[in-house]
């Protein structure tokens, strides 16, 4: 089937291995991906807080280009990126007068036809678990990963549409459909903070070692998440926070598309996994190490 593809941003800086993973896993899947072409930033965090309508007309544009292009589905997936051009479509579809003045902003027809969805709903309910699991080669037995959806996949409700704003499952049953095991904990949808690592990092660090904390206290060895922001805290800060907080945390991070690649037979190097802050591509080859004396 084919998808329009918004990559966003971070898909072509901070979260390439995202981009790269998405693409490989799309293929096996036989997910045609469309990126849309001339895509601009959706505004992410930032337009919103300046100017509503702004902050609509940005993911609008890019969505009416989509919608020109006669695609029933738009793939997203970065979180935030998401959830904004999730807003845009709700916007149209639920007001005549604001569909006129986005479409006025951005002087192309917007109607919010295009269905808008988060690649990881995409390939976890409509491509499906079954479909999933064929395409594995090599499964992740026994890894114990906890599944982080952050809070922009999942919230407000009423927007993002998730299949359970408080316990989310989706990434969940990706993960056991590729042999792994998700571990059950209280932080997946507990928000990293964003950008207060930057602004107010006495309260975000706080909050990003409270989520590993939790994690490694659930028995996972890796986070898997959907989110670039997210993957950046929890991967990038982990050094800061050992220093800040007298730690020793030392657990990969893996964007969910990774985990479905490596398990599909693809390489660490075949998504840039060796761009990772905290080493991730060890664990990799543990897992598969243990797999291998399981068969045995």
């Amino acid at each position: 089937m084919k998808y329009a593809y918004y990559p966003g941003c971070s898909l072509d800086s901070t979260g390439i291995e995202y981009n790269l993973s998405t693409k490989l896993v799309a293929k096996n899947l036989e997910m045609e991906l469309w990126e849309i072409p001339d895509w601009n930033c959706c505004g992410a965090s930032s337009a919103h807080l300046a100017d509503h309508l702004f902050s609509l007309a940005l993911p609008a544009r890019n969505l009416a280009i989509a919608e020109k292009e006669g695609l029933d589905t738009v793939a997203i997936p970065c979180a935030a990126c998401f959830l904004r051009s999730k807003a845009a479509s709700e916007a149209v579809k639920s007001s005549p007068e604001m569909q006129q003045k986005i479409s006025d902003v951005i002087e192309m027809d917007f109607q919010g036809k295009s269905e808008v969805l988060s690649m990881l709903d995409i390939m976890g309910k409509k491509i499906g678990l079954e479909k999933i699991k064929n395409q594995v080669t090599k499964p992740l037995t026994n890894m114990k990963v906890a599944c982080y959806y952050g809070c922009l996949l999942v919230r407000p409700p009423k927007i993002a549409q998730s299949d359970d704003a408080e316990m989310p499952m989706v990434m969940d049953n990706i993960m056991e459909a590729i042999g792994a095991e998700p571990v059950p904990w209280s932080f997946k949808t507990e928000c990293c903070g964003a950008s207060h690592v930057v602004t107010k990092p006495e309260i975000g660090k706080e909050m990003i070692y409270e989520i590993i904390k939790n994690a490694q206290n659930s028995g996972a060895e890796a986070i898997a998440t959907a989110c670039p922001l997210c993957m950046l805290n929890l991967d990038m800060r982990q050094k800061q926070i050992n220093a800040r907080k007298g730690t020793n945390f030392n657990i990969p991070i893996y964007y969910f598309t990774e985990l479905m690649a490596m398990s599909f037979g693809y390489q660490p190097k075949d998504v840039g996994m060796e761009k990772h802050f905290v080493p991730a591509e060890g664990l990799i080859q543990e897992v598969f190490g243990r797999s291998r004396r399981e068969e045995a």
